[in-house]
């Protein structure tokens, strides 16, 4: 009786196990640039709720006039401002402004800077 010895060598098992070796570094790197970006993500919500706030608080002023200003808070966000009249021309015989709101927010996570911007525009009583 001849005896078949059916089997791997070590050769075709080191190279299967290099082939999965790569397969797994890829999966984990993916993995890895995910939860990146899922942090970047996180950082951009929060900025963006920030910021609707703060701007909900400046257009809820009854007596909003030119003026620009900084405010800087304790975690690490400067929201920088600037209200400026828009329109000025075309609203001469109306008894209204039209303001322009600019609101920017920075902060910075690890070394980068990030920033985000918003602007929209609101009708205010004209002050003689």
């Amino acid at each position: 009786m001849a005896c078949s010895n059916q089997g791997f060598t070590l050769l075709e098992i080191l190279v299967a196990l290099a082939i999965l070796a790569t397969a797994v570094t890829i999966v984990f790197q993916l993995f890895s640039a995910s939860l990146r970006n899922i942090a970047v993500s996180e950082d951009h919500i929060t900025a963006t709720m920030r910021a609707e706030a703060k701007m909900r608080e400046i257009l809820i002023k009854k007596d909003l006039a030119e003026n620009s200003w900084t405010e800087t808070t304790d975690d690490g966000y400067r929201y920088t401002v600037k209200v400026s009249k828009a329109l000025e021309e075309k609203t001469g015989s109306l008894q209204v402004d039209v303001m322009e709101v600019e609101l920017s927010v920075d902060w910075v996570r690890g070394v980068k800077e990030r920033s985000l911007r918003l602007k929209t525009l609101k009708m205010v009583n004209r002050q003689v």
